[in-house]
């Protein structure tokens, strides 16, 4: 496992759409692995391969901390609600701005054995897997902004920090 490079805001990679995964190959274990190691270091939530340079429909998530949710060809099946709040990413260091997401989200994806799953998640975890599948299509949460993006530093209190 390898701690890989995050690629930031201005990155042409950053706004390019993902290639689905095929099937699982060596290359792609490691991928998810690197991904997850490079999440944690960078004390994220969540993790899209594009932000480590690679176009491939692969996302990592964990609002726990304890229990990372690896997402292949993620899709999203049902939304509701309505949550506003701070949001930040690894991609756009030190930054964050206002953003409302849907309160409540259900997906499907495929685990690292290509097995398929359903995902249901409220509050952070819809809000991470919304902002993490984002990134699979080309878009960064700084479009979605409501009002100025803010310096992390300005900010009191940052507990709903989002990767």
């Amino acid at each position: 496992m390898a701690i890989r490079n995050i690629r930031e805001i201005g990155d042409a990679v950053l706004n390019k759409k993902c290639k689905e995964v095929k099937e699982i190959t060596p290359r792609v274990k490691e991928l998810i692995e690197d991904m997850l190691e490079t999440m944690y270091e960078a004390c994220g939530v969540g993790l899209a391969a594009p932000q480590v340079g690679i176009l491939k429909r692969i996302v990592v998530i964990d609002v726990t901390g304890e229990d990372p949710y690896v997402m292949i060809n993620p899709r999203i099946l049902e939304m509701s609600g309505e949550q506003t709040g701070h949001e930040g990413c690894l991609s756009v260091p030190g930054k964050s701005g206002i953003v409302t997401r849907p309160n409540y989200v259900k997906a499907v994806a495929y685990n690292e054995n290509m097995e398929l799953y359903e995902i249901e998640g409220t509050e952070l975890l819809a809000r991470a897997i919304c902002h993490e599948l984002d990134h699979l299509e080309g878009n960064l949460y700084v479009d979605k902004v409501e009002g100025p993006l803010m310096n992390l530093e300005d900010l009191e209190d940052d507990d709903e920090m989002e990767s």
